[in-house]
């Protein structure tokens, strides 16, 4: 698809960790598209092939199959970088609850590896992938990034201590770092298969189906759903920035809204309607509220729109159309 890439130079080499999961499958698609070369490292534990199928033909595209857990494989990876965008980790709250020891070991030692590897590389920024789970059992709404609570998972634990580790290796060894904490990114790609899908994929199958999603909970927690091309446009806004002052820091990637389940389900139906009127009359059912998860997530933006000119593009219902467009043309 085409995308504004704000001008980024098309010199540049870019290794995208993770590049064949959903977020980074869409980063490594769309800085093809503006001519970069691009490294994918990844293993596959959790990509998926067919996301990079198209991509392998281009030989602008190279393919590292390999483990951030190697510190061999990310020294390969890194050795041609100007900017390394890290999204390689094991995602999902419930996966780390279920599984802390492989969790801990992609996400904190796989992590540092990366960076050690970026180091050494000389790479320009490393700009990496943190998560909005590290706001914890913070009540404050909205989320801001100064003031964070104690995790409530392993998971965010990881993703807390990558920001350790970053600011760390930014003070001592002067790595540029930027990291953004993702807020229920949703899109394209996104796979509705697996234990640990995410919530709108498996919602948007299971309708497509004309089964009944089940929501945890009664449906009130709410979240700050995000779609893919605003994670892409902040990712590409922190390659380009040049102010200092932007550097070695922490962002939200969220578009400044809340949706709740039950809004979430219904604007899924209406959408998902256009192409089959049975959807519509699909009932909702309710199950155990999730452990781990954290009631409500709603984003301020501000810092990344004054620092680094951040202007998403698309809110959760604008996103939520184009997405259900994609699942129906691709699983339908």
């Amino acid at each position: 698809m085409a995308f504004d890439t704000l001008g980024l130079d098309p010199k540049y080499t870019i290794l995208v960790t993770g590049g064949a999961g959903f977020i980074g499958s869409n980063l490594c698609e769309t800085l093809l598209t503006n001519g970069n070369r691009i490294t994918c490292l990844d293993n596959f534990s959790t990509g998926k092939r067919e996301n990079i199928s198209k991509m392998l033909q281009n030989p602008r595209f190279h393919l590292i199959e390999g483990d951030i857990r190697n510190i061999q494989d990310c020294r390969k990876a890194c050795d041609t970088a100007d900017f390394v965008l890290h999204q390689a980790a094991l995602g999902s709250v419930p996966r780390s609850i279920n599984d802390p020891i492989s969790t801990n070991e992609v996400n904190i030692s796989g992590f540092v590896n990366m960076l050690v590897a970026a180091r050494d590389a000389r790479v320009r920024r490393f700009i990496y992938a943190a998560s909005s789970s590290t706001y914890g059992d913070s009540k404050d709404l909205p989320k801001k990034e100064d003031t964070i609570g104690k995790p409530l998972s392993p998971y965010a634990i990881t993703k807390y201590a990558n920001e350790l580790y970053a600011e760390v290796f930014s003070k001592i060894y002067g790595l540029e770092t930027i990291g953004l904490r993702y807020f229920n990114v949703f899109g394209r790609k996104q796979d509705p298969n697996g234990s640990y899908a995410a919530v709108i994929p498996i919602f948007v199958r299971r309708l497509m189906s004309l089964e009944s999603p089940v929501i945890n909970g009664d449906g009130s927690y709410s979240r700050d759903f995000t779609y893919i091309d605003n994670v892409i446009e902040m990712n590409i806004r922190c390659m380009l920035v040049e102010n200092p002052k932007a550097f070695n820091t922490v962002y939200n990637v969220a578009f400044g809204e809340r949706t709740n389940l039950n809004e979430l389900v219904e604007l899924l139906k209406e959408y998902l309607s256009g192409f089959n009127p049975n959807i519509a009359s699909v009932a909702i059912k309710y199950g155990a509220k999730r452990q781990g998860d954290v009631p409500h997530s709603l984003a301020s933006i501000d810092k990344a729109r004054n620092l680094l000119g951040y202007n998403p593009k698309y809110s959760a219902s604008q996103g939520l159309r184009k997405a259900v467009a994609w699942y129906w043309e691709n699983l339908g």
